[in-house]
């Protein structure tokens, strides 16, 4: 992905075209792992549902999960998963995925995959969660943790992270193109003043791990506590804010305090995670109100109206 100039001057990744994404039945992955791997050929296959847009996701017998990317680009995180995940899995306080295979294409299918225990839990969906204080408690101890690796070595922002840790600029075109569509739908001025607070807040350079996409689907539940951490497709090191917008799309008013009071997260810091928070709420939203899904909807526009709000009180 080549590098354009924005209305600051600056360089900054140009994301082209959302990737077109294959689609994978059960009949390919039996084929691939009875090819590849037969000792665990014959085991039932079936699809995970809500398995993700990365990746294709299907269970493997009871204890095992099969991933495929869906395009290049998210295949390009395979090898990084195979080479860090145990590494970060020892040094983590919550389980995540361990590669136990890596497949090779084949059975039609172009790109390298893997095959991984499962883990078990339900999504940290708004709903499922019972305790908001004891999710956010575990959400810091997760977040202080990652902070505590050593970076050395460990991969810098590009295409395979999508740039999470990197520059929030990145993102400036798609905002600014949600706001154009959501004129009249939200005070397009306040947002704007939200998302111009979030660039300008500066990074003091010092690279530390992150997650990159602590989402409600990748947050694994069990007795409403965090139980696992899974899908570490966009990690790396760089510009940690990017996991700050775990605690405005899933985590409550009174979470989003503990965690910054737990992590002493100063006003640059947690102004650029709010817009980590911001900018894919927009995309959402717009997207959302062009379908007619009412739901998504107002899930988007709850995280919008938090990150505004929260601007507003600091002013």
């Amino acid at each position: 992905m080549a590098a354009v100039s924005d209305a600051h001057g600056e360089d900054v990744p140009d994301l082209g075209p959302v990737p077109q994404r294959l689609t994978v039945d059960v009949d390919t992955v039996r084929r691939l792992v009875a090819e590849q791997f037969p000792r665990w050929a014959g085991r039932p296959v079936q699809p995970v549902n809500r398995g993700g847009w990365d990746n294709l996701s299907f269970r493997l017998g009871t204890d095992l999960l099969v991933r495929l990317p869906s395009a290049a680009e998210y295949a390009l995180a395979v090898p990084k998963e195979h080479r860090w995940l145990p590494e970060l899995a020892a040094r983590l306080p919550f389980p995540v995925p361990t590669p136990l295979a890596l497949g090779r294409p084949g059975a039609g299918y172009p790109f390298c995959w893997s095959v991984y225990g499962w883990l078990a839990g339900e999504r940290a969906d708004l709903a499922a969660i019972p305790d908001p204080t004891g999710l956010a408690e575990d959400v810091a101890t997760l977040l202080a943790a990652l902070g505590r690796i050593d970076p050395a070595g460990g991969p810098r922002p590009g295409v395979h992270s999508w740039f999470r840790g990197g520059t929030l600029r990145t993102y400036d075109g798609i905002v600014r193109n949600a706001l154009a569509r959501l004129d009249g739908h939200l005070d397009v001025g306040r947002v704007t003043a939200a998302w111009e607070d979030a660039l300008a807040a500066p990074w003091d350079g010092v690279d530390r791990w992150f997650h990159g996409d602590l989402a409600a689907g990748n947050l694994l539940l069990a007795g409403g506590r965090l139980a696992a951490v899974i899908d570490f497709g966009t990690c790396g090191v760089g510009d940690p804010s990017c996991d700050l917008a775990v605690v405005w799309t899933v985590l409550t008013a009174g979470g989003r305090r503990l965690v910054r009071e737990r992590l002493g997260i100063d006003d640059p810091t947690w102004a650029r995670g709010r817009g980590w928070g911001l900018w894919p709420s927009l995309r959402d939203l717009a997207g959302a109100l062009d379908d007619h899904d009412a739901d998504a909807a107002a899930d988007a526009r709850r995280v919008v109206e938090a990150v505004v709000a929260d601007v507003d009180r600091r002013g």
